[in-house]
């Protein structure tokens, strides 16, 4: 399989599995990657993921050249169909870590786009090359990226066409950590083992919020937002906590006497 989703308790991986194209991504798998995370959304056991690429050379370099492109061009394809793969219109509320190791590319770095935190090698690079060839980064890239980082850096990645280290979006914010390429791995799966042993209730209805809130009039957005935290107050998840907290308080206070 090209795209391998594979489970570790609460922490799924799915690997673009492509080394020698680099990790381009085939038509079939823009459709494998879409159904991969179908379900990981699906799967309640599933509570965080890890998307990385197969080897050192590249995380995912986009598209295919030589068949996904191509299609696009013949006008006979239609990018949404894609939008799975680019966590488009499917209401995916479970955190994605993304390990980014060499090349990030194109329709890759506008995957990573749609994660949530990016652990990248120190020796990465990253480039949306499309302004270069006659088109546009379209698989959500035009949406997002102005929206996650501020304007000026936004419309520099996007208008220069040029490649940028690790560092650089650090700097920026597109990329939370630039790490040794061994511990990529290590510390996307720590950080997303660290985060499906919160509460799952609390952790999707932030990613939620965060999602469906910034476009909102304040008003709206805050009658939202309460109604957000209605939700997980009074949900189990909570009822738990609490009871924990509380006998953890009771012990302490014995402990104190």
């Amino acid at each position: 399989m090209a795209i391998d989703l594979t489970r570790n308790g609460p922490v799924a991986t799915i690997t673009i599995n492509r080394p020698d194209k680099l990790n381009a991504l085939s038509l079939q798998m823009y459709e494998d990657l879409g159904l991969a995370f179908a379900e990981a959304r699906d799967d309640a056991d599933i509570r965080t993921v890890v998307l990385t690429g197969t080897g050192d050379r590249a995380f995912c370099v986009g598209a295919d050249l030589t068949e996904s492109i191509p299609a696009l061009a013949s006008g006979r394809f239609d990018i949404s169909a894609w939008d799975p793969a680019h966590l488009k219109n499917m209401d995916f509320y479970k955190p994605v870590v993304c390990a980014v190791r060499g090349l990030c590319l194109g329709g890759g770095f506008e995957i990573m786009l749609a994660t949530d935190i990016r652990i990248a090698a120190e020796d990465a690079q990253f480039q949306l090359p499309e302004p270069i060839h006659g088109f546009v980064p379209a698989g959500g890239t035009l949406v997002r990226l102005v929206r996650q980082i501020g304007y000026a850096h936004a419309m520099e990645i996007l208008l220069s066409a040029r490649r940028f280290s690790s560092a650089e979006l650090v700097t920026r914010g597109v990329v939370n950590q630039a790490v040794p390429a061994e511990d990529v791995d290590v510390i996307a799966h720590e950080t997303a083992a660290r985060i499906a042993a919160l509460s799952p209730t609390a952790v999707q209805t932030i990613k939620e919020a965060v999602l469906t809130l910034q476009d909102l009039p304040w008003t709206e957005a805050f009658a939202r937002e309460a109604a957000l935290g209605q939700r997980t107050f009074t949900s189990e998840d909570a009822r738990n906590g609490l009871a924990a907290f509380a006998a953890r308080a009771s012990g302490n206070a014995k402990k104190s006497k």
